[in-house]
């Protein structure tokens, strides 16, 4: 049985973190987590040395984790609290890499998980998410873990032609207190 953590980034999983970022010319991860936003964006030329030290140069977060499948990096999870500070808002992330990883619960997990973190460590109220229509495997997840859609802006991004709604999912401290 294999075991799903977050923690704190180890130099180990720096090369992982820079072939997912940086190396592959087209991940697939790309196509789900906001491609709008990547597609504008021209190819990296940063190299891992690069990544390395830049990396290494930055103090480590508490708002930033790994996700680590048996010890082994496969992705990351974020936070951010949205202005004003202290006023118990913060936006989630949660992204895993590769493919192979997709579709047999990690996603939620890591979200259940980062969930119940983020309610232990900080003064968080609620928690949101935002995603697109196009990504329902996320839609999902965040529902099984206790989110709500909580606003849906009609055709605000633009994919490949398509017009596509912008959806944040919430989740309050009394609702993950419930369940």
């Amino acid at each position: 049985m294999s075991t799903l953590t977050l923690r704190d980034r180890q130099p180990g999983d720096l090369p992982v973190l820079w072939r997912w970022l940086h190396g592959e010319p087209s991940p697939a991860w790309q196509q789900w987590d906001a491609p709008y936003f990547h597609a504008a964006r021209p190819p990296s030329t940063t190299t891992l040395e690069l990544f390395m030290a830049r990396v290494q140069a930055q103090e480590p977060s508490s708002d930033r984790r790994i996700i680590a499948l048996d010890g082994q990096c496969i992705g990351q999870v974020t936070r951010d609290e949205e202005a004003p500070t202290g006023g118990g808002w913060w936006e989630l992330g949660i992204l895993i890499y590769d493919p192979q990883h997709w579709g047999g619960g990690l996603g939620t997990e890591a979200l259940q998980q980062w969930t119940a973190a983020t309610f232990a460590e900080t003064g968080a109220h609620v928690l949101t998410l935002t995603t697109w229509d196009g990504n329902g495997r996320m839609i999902r997840a965040a529902e099984r873990v206790g989110y709500r859609e909580c606003a849906r802006i009609p055709e605000a991004r633009l994919w490949q032609g398509r017009r596509w709604d912008s959806v944040k999912l919430a989740c309050l401290r009394r609702m993950a207190s419930d369940s």
